[in-house]
């Protein structure tokens, strides 16, 4: 990082910083870090890597066996998290597509993504604890990204992973705390999916990549991951299989992240699922969720982490550095 990003530093501040932090923490602006295939492999061993796959398993852990309708712990925090998310949903009401001749890519999203990034201090100013406000020029980055690319006008997994990242951040800051763990997917990151596929389907965009390659269902992939630890040991959607049946689908997409996706799926693609979703017709082959939870993990680090074309995005600041991840001896 060079000296002119650094953007906040809290020693001899009043504030009160988080005990994971010290007392001289200084806040960067994330960059890009990973610019030639040979950086692939510093990626995979940083402190970025570890921290972001870790907190995946942790929260995978935290919602195993869980409907969404279960009830959880909904700190302030999260709270306001929820309502800095119903603004960014609003904002899309202000920005309708405008008539064009090309099908895909409405250009009104440039429009709204401008917007957003305008406005997106001052809505983290009102969402995180004053505390932690020294941080917001380093995690409004990850928000400003988790929505998809203004030029291409296109998302996939690197915009849903920039927003997985900014919710680390706020845990590595302290506005977000483990007792938070199954309401910030159940609602935090499930409203965020909402919003993710309104703007798909408000403004056309296009999947990111080569027609969504390193994802599921063209645009995400941590839904299902998520979705799928939620299903296990649940008897009633036993064998996996029963996840394409209609009357399944019907009866538990309010209750199954992993179920909602299939609906979304089965509304937005025509013609058989075992050929517009080949991966998920062949994940319902699997004998239990707990593999298909686990097989789902391998294939995210293998067809996304392990992706030049994704991991190319990937910023890095003081909070997810690109700094080898400390061995202990």
């Amino acid at each position: 990082m060079n000296s002119e990003s650094v953007i906040g530093d809290v020693a001899g501040r009043n504030v009160n910083i988080p005990p994971e932090l010290p007392l001289n923490h200084r806040f960067l602006e994330p960059e890009k870090a990973v610019k030639t295939l040979t950086d692939m492999a510093i990626w995979e061993k940083s402190e970025a890597y570890m921290e972001y796959t870790g907190f995946i398993a942790t929260l995978n852990e935290a919602i195993k066996a869980k409907p969404l309708t279960v009830d959880c712990k909904i700190s302030e925090n999260v709270k306001r998290l929820l309502d800095m998310l119903d603004l960014i949903d609003k904002l899309i009401d202000e920005f309708p597509p405008i008539d064009q001749p090309q099908r895909f890519g409405n250009v009104a999203f440039r429009s709204w993504l401008n917007k957003l990034k305008l406005n997106s201090t001052l809505y983290l100013q009102t969402a995180l604890h004053a505390r932690v406000h020294l941080a917001i020029p380093e995690v409004k980055v990850y928000l400003e990204e988790s929505f998809g690319n203004a030029t291409r006008i296109d998302y996939g997994t690197g915009h849903e992973m920039a927003f997985v990242m900014f919710l680390c951040c706020l845990y590595k800051i302290g506005n977000l705390v483990a007792e938070d763990n199954v309401a910030v997917v159940f609602l935090v990151f499930n409203k965020y999916l909402t919003i993710a596929r309104r703007l798909q389907k408000t403004y056309r965009m296009e999947p990111a990549g080569s027609h969504g390659v390193w994802s599921l269902d063209d645009y995400q992939f941590i839904p299902f991951i998520w979705g799928s630890s939620q299903l296990i040991d649940q008897p009633r959607i036993y064998p996996p299989a029963k996840f394409l049946e209609d009357d399944i689908i019907d009866k538990y997409h309010n209750e199954y992240m992993f179920i909602s996706c299939i609906k979304h799926i089965k509304e937005v693609k025509r013609g058989p699922f075992a050929e517009h979703s080949n991966q998920l017709w062949s994940i319902s082959a699997v004998g239990s969720w707990t593999k298909i939870n686990q097989g789902l993990i391998k294939m995210y680090k293998k067809e996304v982490l392990a992706k030049f074309p994704v991991v190319q995005h990937v910023l890095f600041g003081s909070l997810l550095p690109i700094r080898r991840f400390p061995i202990s001896h």
